[in-house]
């Protein structure tokens, strides 16, 4: 199956949560100037509402994801290197 490349490194939504290695669940990724809903695959289980990062294509429409926390939402407003 060909691999869909453009969507490694977008972030996105999971709409029914994933179960780790007991099965999948779905994801609404924002990629090509729109959103698509994938497959998704997850080494640890992820809540519905969770955010992630997707990591790999497995195929058409199939992928796998981490959770994902914006590293610029630690900043708590404060810009690096201000002062």
């Amino acid at each position: 199956m060909p691999r869909d490349e453009a969507v490694i490194g977008c972030t996105g939504t999971v709409l029914i949560g994933t179960r780790g290695s007991a099965g999948p669940g779905e994801v609404l990724v924002r990629v090509r100037g729109g959103s698509e809903t994938f497959l998704a695959w997850s080494e640890d289980p992820l809540p519905k509402g969770a955010t992630v990062l997707v990591i790999e294509s497995r195929g058409c429409r199939e992928v796998g994801v981490i959770e994902w926390k914006d590293p610029l939402d630690a900043l708590d407003g404060d810009p690096a290197g201000a002062g």
